[in-house]
């Protein structure tokens, strides 16, 4: 789920205009009652200008969600990571403050543990020329190769790595297979895909073909009803173990199978 300025926002590319007619908690509330297993948010506001705003939607969400809920967006200190997971958040997500400072991961790991921390990778494909990891909201490039940089976050104390490909976000056309399986080739923790589901058949590629551990997904979950729901479903459907709910809130649940976001 992608916010800015406490409002749910549609992604298309990383471009953030559309904004959902949803407030976060009644989109949490949705996503909870209808068996998400985690719930992600990323503030995509412009600066920190508006960062207590954000701390007040955390907070409300922490109280009404019953699922895991990883949280990212212009984190880049370990006070920054203590004060989200004291609002609620479970887990936290790094971007381009771990490029910037390769030391905060190892650091952050050490004090809260790697369950905690979430790297994700934004990746651009550069359409022959090889895949290139981008950051500030996928607006710089760095360089970086996206499977070794995986493979060096996860030795630097990443706990999963949520992978987005900006090519696809937004554009309907399934992950991006070929990225998702040379990740998850090159590194032995979760892989999270993200970027590009139109199909529940696409959730279903994400784990078949692609590998990964969980699949997540944002627009096609606020345009249909009971989303999750038939995403389990059709997975369960294709031969795929999910987890189910096996009592009244998702707190107790088995937590075998693969995930849905």
């Amino acid at each position: 789920m992608v916010l800015r300025d406490g409002l749910v926002v549609q992604s298309v590319r990383f471009k953030h205009t559309n904004v959902i007619h949803w407030k976060s908690a009644t989109a949490v509330d949705f996503f909870d009652r209808w068996a998400a297993d985690e719930i992600v948010v990323l503030d995509v506001s412009p600066g920190m200008k508006k960062r207590e705003k954000f701390y007040q939607v955390l907070e409300e969400l922490a109280g009404k969600c019953f699922v895991p809920l990883t949280v990212g967006g212009w984190v880049d200190s370990v006070a920054e990571i203590r004060r989200l997971l004291h609002l609620g958040a479970d887990k936290v997500s790094l971007n381009t403050a771990v490029v910037r400072n390769p030391e905060l991961l190892p650091e952050a790991a050490g004090i809260f543990g790697s369950q905690c921390m979430v790297v994700s990778i934004d990746v651009k494909d550069h359409q022959g020329k090889g895949y290139e990891v981008y950051i500030d909201r996928g607006r710089e490039p760095t360089g970086l190769c996206p499977f070794a940089w995986a493979r060096r976050v996860q030795e630097m104390g990443a706990g999963e790595i949520f992978l987005n490909c900006i090519d696809r976000d937004g554009y309907r056309q399934g992950y991006d297979l070929r990225l998702l399986r040379g990740v998850v080739e090159t590194v032995s923790i979760p892989v999270i895909a993200m970027g590009g589901v139109f199909s529940w058949q696409h959730l279903v590629d994400g784990i078949l073909l692609g590998g990964a551990e969980a699949v997540a997904a944002a627009n096609i979950f606020h345009y249909t009803e009971h989303s999750t729901k038939k995403a389990k479903n059709y997975l369960a459907e294709a031969g795929i173990e999910v987890r189910q709910v096996s009592s009244g809130n998702h707190k107790f649940k088995d937590r075998a199978g693969s995930k849905v976001f």
